[in-house]
Order: C-alpha cells, then sequence, then structure tokens
C-alpha cells in the first residue's frame, strides 16, 4: 500500500496548485495549458479515490478517467509548441530547451494511461496504472516545472 501513497499525494498536491495557479492568468495559451493539466489532474484524483477506498472501485469509470488523461496527454505538444509564458506559468523553459525530451514524457504518459483505458478491469491493475501514471507525471514535473 505504501507504493501507491506518493502518486497519490502527488495528485492532491498538484490538484490544490494547479486551483491557485489559475487566478490571474493572463496569457490565454498558458491558460489552456494549465486548463489541460487540470483535467489530467481531476482524472487522476478520480483514481486515486478508487485507490484509497474513498469511492467504490468501478472499472468503466476508471477506464473512462484513464482515457481522459490519455487525451491530455496527446494533446501536450501542441499546446506547448510556442514559447508562451506567463508570470503565473509553472513550466520551466526548459521545456523549449529539450522539447523533445519533454514530448516524450508527454508520450511515456499517453501510452500507460492509454494501455490502462483499454485493458483496466481489476483494483490491482488500477493500483499498479495509477504508480505508472504517478511515475510519468512524476517525471515531467521534476524536469520541466517550478
Amino acid at each position: 500500500m505504501t507504493r501507491f501513497i506518493l502518486p497519490i499525494t502527488l495528485s492532491a498536491l498538484c490538484v490544490s496548485t494547479l486551483a491557485v495557479a489559475h487566478t490571474g492568468v493572463q496569457n490565454p495559451a498558458v491558460l489552456a495549458r494549465m486548463e489541460s493539466m487540470k483535467v489530467t489532474q481531476d482524472s487522476t484524483k478520480v483514481l486515486g479515490a478508487m485507490v484509497k477506498g474513498d469511492v467504490t472501485f468501478d472499472a468503466v469509470i476508471a477506464r473512462a478517467a484513464a482515457e481522459t488523461i490519455a487525451k491530455e496527454a496527446a494533446r501536450t505538444k501542441s499546446l506547448f509548441e510556442g514559447q508562451e509564458t506567463d508570470p503565473k506559468s509553472e513550466a520551466l523553459p526548459t521545456i523549449w530547451e529539450d522539447f523533445d525530451d519533454f514530448n516524450a514524457k508527454s508520450r511515456d504518459l499517453y501510452a500507460v494511461a492509454t494501455a490502462l483505458s483499454v485493458s483496466l478491469e481489476t483494483e490491482e491493475e488500477l493500483r499498479t496504472g495509477l504508480s505508472q501514471i504517478g511515475d510519468a507525471c512524476k517525471a515531467c514535473h521534476e524536469a520541466y516545472r517550478e
């Protein structure tokens, strides 16, 4: 169970951070990126609530949440292609210095979430999948987010 605490904690922190981060954003491109990340975090929160037992496991709902994460991950490259910035942005300039790696990390999240969205049947698969989603998010955030 302890191996699932980190992804759940990261998800909760990201959700609370994103809610505050949207306030006062002026650049529409940055706002679109933040809104996409919020959708991803909301879907991750659904999965986390099932893993924690706060809500009953439902494979259909979990697969839908994973599918939403995959769709948002697929949008990441296009959302970040422009070197847009805003004082409220948490995106580091290193995104554009190593855009290939940044894009590879978003593809990793896409692959994990897509696999989960089509194959998830059990709570154990959800636990494993959420851990993989958390790892993919963490890899990108550690390198490219303030």
